[in-house]
């Protein structure tokens, strides 16, 4: 790079191109708020009239997905790590298979609205409780890292306040989630993603020109060590190898697609279930290209500065900036263009921000408002809905602040929803695909679970592990000037993204330090689930859980798997769950009175009844 040239700033150009794209996102709310089918009922306000279709819905899943975190951190792990972040393409394929076919089926027969309905239906209400609450602290955190990520590179590129933008991006996401229910979610979603792919593209040309081509930028991450993508070393200690990305990052992600309401509520809002799971195997070509367009973006970045890193050259004080330093650098001679880029971050904060908001509301709505206030009507729910909205917008705006005391931004989102996530994905697992699974080994399964998980996500936050663990590839400033001060990079906030707030200094390492608390992020969930599973097993045989008259339709089975082979053969038919499992402490659940469903009997006829 030219050390002699400054980076630029924000001009009126790139404002407008960024106040567009909100505008916009704002302008979809008020369209399925006053026009077209308004949200007449909790049914339409959280879950569309179940009349989605795929495409949308697939658009919708992959930008939440992708958030501000990918747009942001993915780069900046592929400058300081290596291209091996892209093995998580195959982690991708398994994670929509394993939803696809294992936890959909059943989420979709059942009709319902909460994932957490299932764990009453299943076992019993305090074990729905227990995961009702845990989900509203997991996406409430998580939601407040989101919204954290674009407000940074905002500061760094505009100068704006850097808690104005905190506030910006929670305002703006509870308005149209508030006004327009998830159709606005779902079609914001679709304009974002295409926003969020436009900044990638911008970013590539750019680089691709100024450096000289694509051929030159791989033949600089090679020669940087950047293209490592095979390491196939066992060891679960080491940050990034095969072995944690395909297995740590499939549990991981599918503590997510398979059983977060935030994405299980889109795809079940589908009008059928082949619908459905369509919606998740177009979303993965999604994933595909968005996870193609960072990593080449993290080349990009290290190719532009591999003999002058700006972040051990002081011109970023974290490296979660650098991306936005990059579109500063490179594309400083196109107004508009930094804007966008701006805008395709934020973007992905309001599509992630807005379905965990819309998801907050609906299993506050369906798991705690409606068991226990039967009388109210579906108008009435209609509007407790939208307050839930603003609600959970308001402290989602408020739990940003805890952001700014995590690490990284990627591995701080990631480590919280393993945490999280692991144990709650035991549970539904074990509920799905272990048929004398109990209510009491289910709890004790899931409080085994959270100890495992937080014990070592934990002690990982307060003694982090060394760098023989994490493996940073080397980072140069030889081709730097020095003498040169940089003076149009603003540096106004400088936050500890490198490191952990929570860090111990001059701490004596010990052998727990150095092994337990060094096992890989990635691991997190993948622990959290299999003691859930263990523990769970082990306590439903030895309480009688195989003298339990359990009801089949909770379980994943033999028709579930053959109905992608005879879809078109018949029409589908949904199952009724009027029959509880007949175990102590189960309860009937009337949050389900309103709903009409089909069920087909042993001798293959169908009967209708509303529950």
């Amino acid at each position: 790079m030219d050390p002699s040239r400054g980076i630029g700033t924000f001009v009126v150009w790139d404002y407008v191109v960024f106040a567009g794209m909100l505008l916009i996102s704002a302008a979809i709310g008020i369209y399925y708020a006053f026009a077209g089918d308004k949200q007449q009922t909790s049914k339409d306000f959280l879950m569309g009239g179940r009349r989605m279709s795929a495409v949308p819905v697939a658009l919708s899943l992959t930008a939440s997905f992708m958030s501000a975190v990918t747009v942001l951190g993915t780069p900046t792990e592929v400058y300081r790590f290596g291209a091996i972040f892209s093995l998580f393409g195959i982690t991708y394929l398994l994670v929509v298979v394993i939803s696809a076919e294992i936890f959909l089926p059943v989420f979709y027969k059942l009709g319902i609205t909460s994932t957490y309905e299932y764990l009453e239906l299943r076992f019993n209400k305090y074990v729905r409780l227990c995961g009702t609450i845990v989900y509203i602290i997991q996406t409430v955190l998580y939601t407040g890292i989101v919204i954290y990520a674009p407000a940074l590179a905002l500061n760094q590129v505009t100068g704006f306040d850097l808690w104005g933008a905190v506030v910006a991006t929670g305002v703006v996401c509870t308005f149209y989630c508030t006004l327009g229910g998830l159709k606005a979610v779902v079609w914001t979603d679709v304009f974002q993603v295409g926003i969020m792919l436009a900044g990638f593209v911008s970013v590539l040309i750019q680089a691709s020109v100024i450096q000289g081509g694509i051929g030159t930028i791989i033949n600089d991450a090679r020669n940087g060590g950047r293209l490592n993508f095979w390491n196939f070393n066992p060891n679960p200690l080491q940050r990034h190898t095969f072995w944690t990305i395909i297995l740590g990052g499939t549990f991981t992600w599918t503590s997510l697609y398979g059983v977060n309401q935030s994405q299980v509520q889109r795809y079940i809002s589908c009008k059928s279930r082949f619908q459905a799971k369509l919606s998740l195997y177009i979303n993965l070509v999604g994933l595909w290209v968005i996870l193609v367009c960072a990593v080449l973006c993290g080349l990009a970045l290290y190719s532009r500065y591999h003999d002058c890193d700006p972040w051990t050259n002081n011109k970023v004080s974290a490296p979660d900036q650098l991306m936005p330093y990059l579109v500063l650098d490179i594309l400083q001679d196109y107004p508009g263009l930094p804007g966008l880029f701006v805008a395709c971050a934020y973007s992905g904060t309001l599509s992630t921000v807005s379905s965990s908001i819309n998801a907050l509301a609906a299993v506050t709505v369906e798991d705690l408002v409606k068991p226990n206030f039967r009388s109210l009507s579906e108008r009435s729910l209609s509007w407790i809905s939208q307050g839930m909205s603003v609600l959970f917008g308001a402290l989602c705006i408020g739990m940003a602040a805890l952001a700014s005391l995590m690490g990284a931004l990627l591995q701080a989102a990631l480590s919280i929803i393993g945490m999280i996530g692991g144990p709650l994905l035991g549970l539904f697992s074990l509920g799905i695909l272990v048929p004398f699974a109990n209510s009491i080994g289910a709890l004790i399964g899931l409080i085994a679970g959270f100890a495992a998980s937080f014990w070592v996500g934990i002690g990982a936050q307060l003694y982090p592990p060394l760098p023989e663990r994490t493996m940073p590839l080397s980072l140069e400033t030889y081709g730097c000037n020095n003498t040169y001060n940089g003076s149009n990079w603003m540096t106004t906030t400088a936050m500890p993204f490198s490191t952990t707030a929570f860090q111990g200094h001059n701490v004596e390492r010990t052998p727990l330090m150095d092994n337990w608390y060094s096992l890989s992020y990635l691991y997190f969930s993948t622990l959290g689930t299999l003691v859930t599973l263990f523990v769970g097993i082990l306590v439903s045989l030895s309480t009688g859980g195989r003298k339990q008259n359990l009801d089949r339709k909770f379980l994943l089975t033999k028709e579930d798997i053959l109905f992608n082979f005879d879809n078109f053969k018949k029409k589908e038919q949904v199952l009724s769950y009027k029959s509880h499992p007949v175990e102590e402490g189960g309860t009937d659940n009337p949050a389900f009175n309103h709903i009409e469903m089909n069920f087909t009997d042993p001798s293959g006829r169908t009967s209708g009844t509303h529950l």
